[in-house]
């Protein structure tokens, strides 16, 4: 009988000291070069028809996701890449145009979800700077998403596509789709 009462002492005090340790902390940044951009003006275009519908269709696929902070450039076009994000989870985007200043305001964070939606030359340097591998984003590529996990040892990358295939120039000039059949 002591026997018993004293192993289910031992399992309720390691019970008590599981739940009393901290969980690792991991932030998931989820980022994403703009959408789709007009040519005029060429500092600054906003989002065409087509960049209109993939933030849209950003905006859907992550309503449920946690986000609890998002993280834009100056440009309108991750502006308005990340509006209808904003618009869905209550949460307002936060201008940040220095990279760096970037990378410690996420390192900064225990947890959470964070979304940043930047340009086909910063993202990569955002995700190596947060602990990721090596990416390159080809300038016609608007479909890239890619899922960092950030922790204290390590990181992790998931890269996935989204919405239609990103038009990429062929050799001879003229487009293609992500299957090298022309775009019509």
């Amino acid at each position: 009988m002591k026997r018993t009462i004293l192993r289910l002492c031992v399992v309720l005090w390691l019970a008590v000291l599981a739940t009393a340790l901290p969980a690792p902390c991991q932030v998931t940044v989820i980022l994403s070069r703009h959408a789709e951009k007009a040519a005029a003006p060429p500092k600054n275009p906003p989002l065409t028809e087509a960049g209109k519908k993939r933030a849209d269709l950003f905006a859907s696929m992550l309503a449920n996701s946690g986000v609890e902070a998002i993280y834009v450039t100056e440009f309108q076009r991750t502006q308005q890449t990340a509006a209808p994000l904003a618009e869905r989870v209550h949460v307002k985007p936060m201008v940040v145009s220095d990279t760096h200043q970037l990378i410690e305001a996420i390192r900064a964070r225990k947890n959470g979800v964070v979304v940043v939606v930047g340009h086909s030359n910063t993202l990569p340097e955002i995700i190596a700077g947060l602990g990721g591998p090596t990416v390159k984003i080809a300038d016609p590529e608007y479909n890239n998403l890619f899922v960092l996990t950030v922790g204290d040892a390590k990181s992790s990358l998931l890269r996935l596509h989204y919405g239609d295939s990103t038009p990429v120039p062929s050799p001879n000039g003229s487009m293609q789709n992500m299957m090298g059949e022309p775009v019509k």
